[in-house]
């Protein structure tokens, strides 16, 4: 036995109307449609669910027994249903994003501020964590996508690069106001400045280090801090130089600090999103992926 809801529903209608023409309309199909689900559900069940005359239709006693069952099971279902597609609405204006914490800190606020203006329906939460745990997040379901450097590509995920940021010296002001705006020096102008960064064990310090060993400055003994705010107002603050990726600009313009785009080599770092594989993707995420590559460039430079 199978009865479909639609049999159901049909059975339902004619036992709380008792009439076929009345019950047909009010289930939006022909009397012939409602007729035949009727009569596939008694045949399905071996029983008559219900005496008719020329002038009603009473339930028989198999019909009284099995209505209330009927009913138990549409409610619920219907009620499932129902919270079933709130959640899902509510899914769809939700966005959750897990990124590391010098994305989080340096990097998204402008980005959620214009998806903010753009998408004002949407609800944005952000989860800052370590590489790791923003990548176990994404693969768990807990987060909608990842951001930050370094991601490797693994099995559960997919990563896409949405934008690339350079590595750029970080100077005290040689006057009491910054620059306006951002030039360019060589890593060979770091051979005699004082250099503060970031613990060795930082995936974006390891790579500082590559191209300060190529001038005789990979010194392990450096002043180290773990974060990027720090390290800018320790600069400000006259203890050294240090070297960051560009997407750090928008923290150090609030500084009187000078920033120089690193040349001979310009050293590229990209930017991933990182999705689980197979996830479908929500308009929201979509508008959001959108709103990050329009607004990265503006960001690094």
């Amino acid at each position: 036995m199978n009865l479909s809801i639609r049999q159901m529903r049909a059975f339902l209608h004619v036992a709380h109307i008792g009439n076929f023409t009345r019950a047909a309309e009010q289930a939006h199909m022909t009397q012939a449609g409602l007729s035949t689900l009727v009569r596939e559900m008694e045949r399905q069940l071996g029983c008559r669910l219900f005496d008719r005359t020329t002038r009603m239709v009473v339930l028989t006693a198999a019909g009284r027994r099995l209505l209330p069952v009927v009913e138990r099971v549409v409610t619920d279902l219907d009620d499932v249903t129902a919270h079933l597609g709130i959640e899902g609405d509510e899914a769809r204006q939700t966005l959750r994003v897990a990124a590391t914490p010098l994305v989080s800190s340096h990097l998204l606020p402008q980005v959620f501020h214009r998806f903010r203006e753009s998408h004002p329906t949407v609800s944005v939460k952000l989860f800052d964590a370590d590489l790791r745990d923003v990548e176990a997040m994404v693969t768990a379901g807990e987060a909608d996508m990842g951001l930050g450097f370094f991601f490797k590509a693994a099995p559960g995920l997919e990563r896409t690069p949405v934008g690339r940021f350079h590595l750029m010296r970080v100077a005290p002001a040689e006057t009491q106001q910054a620059p306006a705006s951002t030039g360019s020096v060589p890593w060979a102008s770091l051979r005699a400045a004082p250099l503060l960064g970031l613990p060795q064990s930082n995936p974006i310090q390891k790579v500082i280090d590559q191209h300060l060993a190529t001038i005789g400055r990979a010194d392990a003994q450096r002043p180290a801090f773990n974060f990027f705010g720090t390290l800018i107002s320790m600069v400000e603050a006259g203890f050294g130089t240090a070297v960051m990726p560009t997407f750090a600009l928008a923290a150090c313009r609030r500084h009187r600090v000078r920033t120089d785009v690193l040349m001979k080599p310009k050293v590229g770092m990209d930017f991933y999103r990182i999705t689980r594989r197979g996830t479908h993707e929500t308009e929201a995420m979509q508008a959001f992926a959108a709103t990050l590559v329009k607004a990265l460039p503006a960001l690094s430079r």
